[in-house]
C-alpha cells in the first residue's frame, strides 16, 4: 500500500473512478476532494444536471443525481455541523433524513457503489469522563448536532446489507479556510490581526486537535479498506489544553492577547480533558500519522 505522503501507487489503479463527495465545495470536502485526486480518482460533487446545487432534502432530485453520476464510491460529508446553528430542524432533516435519501438512492441505483464512507462526529460521545474514548465507548450525546449524528449513525446500520456503509467519528479539526466560528481558527485570526483581547467562555479544558489534511487523508484510504460495516475515530489521542494552544500561538506569532472570560460563552459541568483513542484505526493503518497542533497552526498562520 502507498503510503499518505507518496499515494502514486495506487493512482493507477484508482484513475478514472468516481467518487461522490457530498459537501465537495465546503472546507473538508476540498481537502478530500484535493486527497482523491492526488490518488487518480474523480470526485464529484452532489449537484443537479445543470450544476445548481442540490439540498439531500430533496429525495427525487437525489435519486436522479446518483442514477446519472453513477458513483464508484461514495464519501458522504455534506451536514450542518456548528453545533450552536439557530434552526435545530435543521440538523435533524438534513442529518438524519437527506442521509437516508442518500442512501434509498444508492441502493436503488443500477450501479452500486464499492464504498460507502459515512462522516459521523465523535460528538456522539458527549461529555464522557472515560478516556481515551474508544469506539466501543458508551456514546451520551448531549446537543442536536450530536443527537443528529448517533441517529444517522443507527439508521444507516439499516442499509448495512444493501450498502458497503463505513463510519467515522472524526475529533475536532481544523486548518486553513475553516470559519472562525470555530476556536482555533479563531484564535488564529486574533493572533495574525494582532487584536487586543480574545474572549473565550471554560479555560481549563483539553481537547483532541487533528490537521484537516489528515482526516481528508482518511477519508480517502478507506475507500480501498476492507472496513465496510465498522467505525473508526479519527484523532490525534493528544489532549490540548487551550493554554497551550494559547503559548503555541504566542511563540509562532510573537504576540501576547489578553484573554477574557464570556460567560455566554462558558459551557455549565464542561468535562476539562476528551480525546480519543486511534487504536482500531491504526490496525488499519498502520502508518496512519497526525499532524502535531503545531505544525497545523503555522500553516494556518502562514496561509492567514
Amino acid at each position: 500500500m502507498a503510503s499518505p505522503s507518496d499515494p502514486r501507487g495506487l493512482a493507477d489503479a484508482a484513475r478514472g473512478r468516481r467518487v461522490l463527495v457530498t459537501g465537495l465545495s465546503g472546507f473538508t470536502g476540498r481537502y478530500v476532494g484535493a486527497a482523491l485526486a492526488r490518488r487518480g480518482y474523480e470526485p464529484v460533487g452532489l449537484a443537479r444536471k445543470d450544476g445548481s446545487s442540490l439540498l439531500l432534502a430533496d429525495q427525487d432530485g437525489v435519486r436522479e443525481a446518483v442514477h446519472r453520476l453513477r458513483p464508484d464510491y461514495v464519501i458522504h460529508l455534506a451536514a450542518v455541523a456548528f453545533v450552536a446553528h439557530a434552526d435545530v430542524g435543521d440538523f435533524y432533516a438534513t442529518n438524519i433524513l437527506g442521509t437516508r435519501n442518500l442512501l434509498a438512492a444508492l441502493a436503488a441505483a443500477d450501479h452500486a457503489p464499492q464504498a460507502v464512507v459515512l462522516a459521523s462526529s465523535a460528538n456522539v460521545y458527549g461529555n464522557s469522563r472515560e478516556v481515551p474514548l474508544m469506539e466501543a465507548s458508551a456514546v451520551a450525546p448531549s446537543n442536536d448536532y450530536a443527537v443528529s449524528k448517533l441517529a444517522m449513525e443507527h439508521m444507516a446500520r439499516t442499509w448495512g446489507e444493501r450498502l458497503p456503509i463505513t463510519i467515522v467519528r472524526p475529533f475536532n479539526y481544523t486548518g486553513v479556510g475553516q470559519s472562525d466560528s470555530f476556536l482555533v481558527p479563531k484564535l488564529v485570526s486574533h493572533f495574525v490581526q494582532r487584536r487586543s483581547k480574545v474572549l473565550l467562555g471554560n479555560l481549563d479544558v483539553a481537547r483532541d486537535f487533528s490537521d484537516v489534511r489528515v482526516v481528508a487523508d482518511v477519508y480517502a484510504r478507506l475507500l480501498e479498506a476492507d472496513s465496510a460495516g465498522q467505525t473508526f475515530n479519527i484523532c490525534s489521542s493528544v489532549p490540548v489544553s487551550l493554554a497551550e494552544l494559547l503559548e503555541k500561538l504566542e511563540a509562532l506569532t510573537d504576540y501576547r492577547i489578553q484573554v477574557e472570560v464570556d460567560p455566554a460563552l462558558v459551557r455549565a459541568n464542561e468535562i476539562k480533558t476528551l480525546y480519543g483513542s486511534a487504536a482500531k484505526l491504526r490496525e488499519l493503518f498502520p502508518d496512519y500519522a497526525p499532524v502535531p497542533i503545531g505544525e497545523t497552526l503555522q500553516w494556518m498562520i502562514e496561509s492567514a
